[in-house]
């Protein structure tokens, strides 16, 4: 497979990302600043960021929920399950959206690991020899309906009133 690198930088598109999402409460996990995040706050002045440092969430963290989660150079820091735990709380108890900015070279990851946890591979990056990729998680699209999930297929309608039990 042939694997395509965006023309963008890591950058502008988490900027696009703050943009399309536009979060009240943001959580940011690992890098201390971002410059991206920083243009976004300069406009959005209304957004609550809390940052934690990579590792586990601090008790005050855990307990809240927040539009979207940004981890960014955290999961190099991390032995693997505990970035496992982290991401699977994440996603199940502090964020509906996720994104995850990684150099898979630089830890023990694959995207394998990624898709085990439903995240989905937005876009790589390169850098000389680094390679970034953006994994993101959207509860809205984690999974499409299926054409057979709707009211035409329950119960057998025309069966309806023509046989008891």
């Amino acid at each position: 497979m042939i694997e395509r690198l965006s023309s963008r930088t890591p950058q502008q598109a988490l900027a696009a990302l703050l943009e399309r999402y536009a979060p009240k409460r943001l959580l940011l996990i690992g890098a201390s600043e971002l410059p991206a995040l920083g243009a976004f706050q300069a406009v959005h002045s209304d957004c609550q960021i809390a940052h934690a440092p990579a590792g586990a969430l601090p008790a005050e963290l855990a307990a809240q929920r927040f539009d979207l989660a940004l981890v960014v150079d955290c999961l190099e820091h991390l032995p693997k399950r505990s970035g496992l735990e982290l991401l699977g709380g994440i996603r199940n108890l502090n964020a509906s959206r996720m994104a995850v900015l990684v150099d898979l070279q630089a830890c023990a990851w694959q995207d394998t690991d990624f898709f085990a946890l439903a995240l989905q591979v937005n876009e790589r990056f390169q850098r000389g020899e680094q390679t970034l990729s953006l994994f993101t998680y959207d509860l809205l699209d984690y999974k499409q309906v299926p054409d057979w999930l709707n009211a035409k297929f329950w119960a057998n309608p025309e069966m309806f009133g023509k046989y008891w039990w």
